[in-house]
């Protein structure tokens, strides 16, 4: 891959990466949640998910989904119906759980919470079908078929992996941000915000179609 090549993929992929989608959704709420720091588990588990993504599209995966009714279809449902459900509980949410600062500049969480928002992260974006098929129609087209190919993936995930890292500390710092100027029980109407568009999305996942662009 060319530092052109390269350069071009990054712009193509800011674009998708940048558009809000469940991942970065989370990390917006996760930042007004918890904290820009206490919130990284989630950036960790969406990143994992990249190179998840990228390596299912290297062996075939996308292209699987894109031709198999059935697979889709499974994929696609156990998607959405996480998303409802992250949504619905994001509508639920009654706010008020920010914590200030503790003494290292940190609001605390525990290990079993750090998982749980890991998880989350991770699985919303692993059991989405729209990623691994556009990712299988966009990402060939900057691999060099004449070089070797696993090296040229290795360097789209790093910098798919990279752009992803960075939206989602922007989202957090926002949301972060957000609360400290204004007042906790605002993580309610941010919480009730995302949740509203991970529904939405859920619903749009639901009626996707494999032919769709």
């Amino acid at each position: 891959m060319t530092l052109a090549t390269a350069l071009l993929f990054a712009i193509v992929a800011f674009a998708a990466i940048a558009t809000p989608g469940p991942t970065v959704l989370l990390a917006l709420s996760n930042g007004s949640r918890h904290g820009v720091r206490r919130a990284l588990p989630g950036m960790l588990g969406a990143v994992l998910s990249d190179f998840v993504l990228v390596g299912a599209v290297a062996l075939g995966l996308g292209a699987l989904l894109a031709a198999s009714e059935f697979w889709f279809s499974m994929l696609k449902w156990v998607g959405a119906v996480y998303l409802a459900y992250l949504g619905l509980r994001m509508l639920r949410s009654r706010g008020g759980s920010f914590h200030l600062p503790a003494a290292d500049g940190a609001p605390s969480t525990t290990a079993g919470e750090s998982k749980r928002i890991f998880f989350k992260s991770f699985l919303v974006a692993v059991t989405n079908p729209k990623g691994y098929i556009f990712c299988s129609a966009l990402l060939p087209q900057f691999i060099d078929p004449s070089a070797a190919q696993a090296p040229q993936y290795l360097a789209i995930a790093l910098i798919f992996a990279g752009l992803d890292m960075a939206v989602m500390l922007a989202y957090a710092f926002v949301g972060a941000r957000a609360i400290r100027l204004l007042t906790v029980s605002a993580t309610r109407w941010i919480d009730r915000a995302c949740g509203g568009m991970l529904l939405a999305l859920a619903g749009s996942l639901a009626f996707y179609r494999r032919g769709a662009a």
